[in-house]
């Protein structure tokens, strides 16, 4: 396996440090939904305003952050312009995808920085499909620019919560460290300790690695630290559940079903289902990757049955 290899580097320009959330300026929000990994999905789009619209705290209507990778299926001219233009009318930051729009290379891929555990022909079709969706970004030129202007993170307070929004970890936009497995392992304690202190947040939501987690972990004189990684809004999460999963933050419960809430800080946390019409989804997914194609080879299966995951290990003790 090549490290520098095209889908497995990940980009110096990726990496900005744990240091940087805490110098970025704070946004209040009564409630926020952090919105990873849509995809292109314009069925979970329309699931997750409905959300929004049915959620509203007196006067103030939750804050909606895309935290990266709102594209990748819509390689249709159409669905590229609608995704991007509901999309960059709410908060957004950029994820490995768009920022590979605008490198003038393809050196990086796709830019996921994938790890020795994903097979090579996942990669490669990852290439594949990300040649195709920068040729159209590259066809819709203002757009284009708008989201080559998106910060890499974003960080909010919710009631006594201070919030690292992320797409991939606290150093940089591809890492893997929120990743669930990653999150797992007690020799990472070290690097989440300093990561949660130098960023100065009582919880990071992240995305990137497409499988959800929610983590608590013991901080510096009893003080709690969270992570939730909502795998993908996008994409169905477990095995045979089509629903995809976004991260809703609030002063008070949510009114919607939920996967898990818990509280971080003063705030209410919860992992939300993106009960999608599926079916919709599917025939849309398919006009734009036909049977054959790269992102059908590597996704129709996870679209119509769910990934080999189960929502008990979302919450696994780490």
């Amino acid at each position: 396996m090549n490290p520098t290899a095209p889908g497995r580097v990940c980009p110096l320009r990726y990496r900005y440090g744990a240091q940087a959330l805490a110098e970025t300026p704070t946004r209040e929000a009564t409630t926020l939904y952090v919105v990873g990994g849509l995809y292109g999905n314009g069925p979970a789009l329309d699931t997750i305003e409905q959300l929004a619209r049915t959620d509203v705290q007196g006067s103030q209507p939750p804050v909606l952050c895309f935290n990266g990778d709102f594209n990748w299926f819509n390689v249709a001219d159409r669905e590229f312009a609608q995704i991007n233009q509901r999309v960059l009318a709410h908060d957004a930051i950029l994820g490995n995808v768009e920022a590979e729009f605008e490198s003038p290379a393809d050196d990086a891929g796709c830019g996921c920085a994938y790890p020795d555990s994903v097979d090579g022909a996942v990669v490669d079709r990852s290439n594949q499909i990300h040649r195709q969706l920068k040729a159209t970004a590259h066809r819709h030129e203002t757009l284009r620019r708008r989201i080559a202007m998106l910060p890499m993170f974003a960080r909010y307070r919710v009631a006594g919560c201070r919030v690292g929004v992320v797409h991939g970890d606290a150093d940089s936009l591809a890492g893997w460290r929120f990743d669930v497995a990653a999150l797992a392992d007690p020799a990472a304690r070290p690097w989440l300790l300093s990561a949660f202190r130098q960023a100065d947040v009582d919880l990071f939501a992240s995305t990137h690695t497409c499988l959800p987690a929610l983590r608590h972990f013991a901080l510096d004189q009893g003080h709690q630290g969270c992570v939730v990684n909502n795998g993908a809004a996008g994409l169905p999460n477990f095995k045979g559940d089509l629903a995809g999963l976004c991260t809703r933050i609030s002063t008070v419960p949510s009114p919607h079903p939920v996967l898990h809430e818990t509280r971080v800080a003063g705030a209410y946390v919860a992992l939300l289902p993106v009960r999608f019409d599926a079916e919709r989804w599917r025939a849309e997914f398919l006009a734009q990757w036909p049977p054959g194609s790269a992102a059908w080879l590597s996704y129709f299966q996870r679209i119509t049955a769910g990934p080999t995951f189960a929502p008990a290990q979302v919450l696994a003790a780490a």
